[in-house]
Formats: structure tokens, C-alpha cells, sequence
């Protein structure tokens, strides 16, 4: 009988937000999957546990993602951590759920905290509807073409970023879309969480008069809703006939037609009645 992967997430900073029942899973795995095992010996040194720990991170993640699935279909439990939140979130564990799932394994998730939800609930801009956009790339070029796809998403943005790299994304960011509110959020749960309320413009010139320092999330306003064509003439017209075959008077057809449109009321009334009389003129 096989094992089960427990996807197990693990403090954002504060060692006290681990759950309990993170904490019973961590002890009752055979082994433990992680990104980086120097970060979770000190999370495991912190619970008293002693576990055989493997390596699973983005460089070794071909070669180690077979061999963590044998174990598990060789009878093992293991529980797969990442150094900070959720794993399988902007992370190669999804990869190894993939694995696991198309072989049958049985996968189980054992929620805890997550910098993107923490980091959105602190920003203070829409959180109904929002976009997680991970980490940009590196390259400027690849960069850019990212921010331009999601130049017209109207639902809130939310990315992760590296001190060294903030003012590069921010001033591609302002490039791309121009000013926009945005929260800027650092060191979560930590010692020196900051959550800043600004705009593009101003995380710049905090930016230059602070050297970016810690891990950020950026929490950012989305696109204004694109404003909507303007009916055509003939659109506006061909409403009007259709309303005046239903028994409308001209001057009523026009109006409703025009509230419906956004065209002018006199234009169509105008524009409908000179086609009326052409056409009867047309037909003497």
C-alpha cells in the first residue's frame, strides 16, 4: 500500500503561526521533502523533532521528484515544505503533486500562512477578485512582456519580489501602466513587517531615499475597466426602427433608443426621420 504526500505550510516569519496540526504532520511523516533543508532543520529544531530530510527545490526537482515518489509508493508518508508559506504555490512542488496524482498517490493539503493572502488583506485595495502574478523574471525583456500582458487586468495584482530587484520592477511597472495605488509589504509576521499604502511613483522615491531590504509583496490596484464603445449610427437607428415597430412614437423610439446607446437623442430623432423621408421621397 502506498503512502501520501501532506503539502504542509510553514510560517512566513513568525514560528508561532504554525499550526498544530502542521506541526502532528511534520512528526508523524516518514520524511520530509524541502527547498532548503538548513531552513526547516531550524523549523524542526524549534518543534523538538529529529526526521530524515530530502531535498526538493527548483535546480534538483527532475532528478529528486522520481525518487520522493518511490519512497511514497513504497509504503512512506512524506510531507513536502517550502522555506516560507504554502507549497505547490509559485513553487516546484506543484510539479511534484502532478507526479503524484497521475500515479495515484493519495495528496493531502494542511493549510497554513501565505504572503499573498496576508500581504492582500493588509493592503487595504480590492480583495474579491485578484491575480497572483509570482515572482517577475530577471530578464528585462521578459519582464516587460509580462507586465504588458497584464496591462489591462482589471482585478487586483499581487507580486512577489526580491529587495535587489524592486526598483527595476517598479520603474518597468510605472513604464507600463503608469501611476498606480499599490501596497507596498515587507517582512510579514516578522519583526519589521512594514506595510506601506502608496503609489508606483512614491514606492520609487522611497525606494531612493531607502535601500530596499527583506522579502516583498506587492499589493497593486488593477486597470480601470476599459470604457465601452460607442454605438455606431446605424446600431442607434436600426434600435430605433425596431422600437417603432413595436408602437412607439418617434419621439419616445428616439429617446429610449438614445439611453440605451449613449448616442444623442436629437441626432437619432433627426438622422431617423430625414431617412424616413428619403426613403418615402425615393418611392413617389
Amino acid at each position: 500500500m502506498s503512502g501520501k504526500l501532506y503539502l504542509v505550510g510553514t510560517p512566513i516569519g513568525n514560528l508561532g503561526d504554525l499550526s498544530p496540526r502542521a506541526a502532528e504532520t511534520l512528526a508523524a511523516a516518514d520524511f520530509i521533502a524541502a527547498e532548503d533543508t538548513r531552513v526547516t532543520m531550524k523549523l524542526l529544531n524549534h518543534l523538538g523533532l529529529r526526521k530524515p530530510l530530502v531535498s526538493y527545490y527548483e535546480h534538483n526537482r527532475k532528478k529528486s521528484g522520481p525518487e520522493i515518489l518511490r519512497r511514497i509508493l513504497a509504503g512512506e508518508d512524506c510531507a513536502l515544505v517550502t522555506d516560507a508559506g504554502m507549497p505547490a504555490i509559485s513553487d516546484p512542488g506543484e510539479e511534484l503533486v502532478a507526479l503524484c496524482r497521475e500515479a495515484g498517490v493519495t495528496v493531502a493539503a494542511v493549510p497554513g500562512p501565505s504572503a499573498v493572502v496576508t500581504a492582500l488583506a493588509l493592503s487595504g485595495l480590492p480583495g474579491q477578485r485578484f491575480c497572483f502574478e509570482g515572482f517577475l523574471s530577471t530578464a528585462k525583456k521578459s519582464r516587460r512582456e509580462h507586465l504588458e500582458a497584464v496591462a489591462g487586468e482589471e482585478r487586483t495584482l499581487v507580486f512577489y519580489e526580491a529587495p535587489h530587484k524592486l526598483r527595476d520592477t517598479l520603474r518597468d511597472m510605472f513604464s507600463c501602466w503608469g501611476d498606480r495605488e499599490l501596497a507596498l509589504c515587507r517582512e510579514l509576521t516578522k519583526l519589521h513587517e512594514e506595510v506601506i499604502r502608496t503609489t508606483l511613483s512614491g514606492a520609487l522615491a522611497i525606494c531612493e531615499e531607502t535601500p530596499p531590504r527583506g522579502e516583498y509583496v506587492l499589493v497593486i490596484r488593477g486597470a480601470r475597466p476599459a470604457e465601452p464603445a460607442p454605438a455606431s449610427l446605424e446600431a442607434g437607428l436600426a434600435r430605433v426602427a425596431a422600437l417603432r415597430e413595436q408602437g412607439l412614437r418617434l419621439k419616445d423610439a428616439a429617446r429610449q433608443a438614445a439611453e440605451e446607446t449613449g448616442l444623442g437623442r436629437k441626432a437619432l430623432y433627426d438622422a431617423f426621420l430625414a431617412a424616413e423621408t428619403k426613403e418615402r421621397e425615393e418611392g413617389e
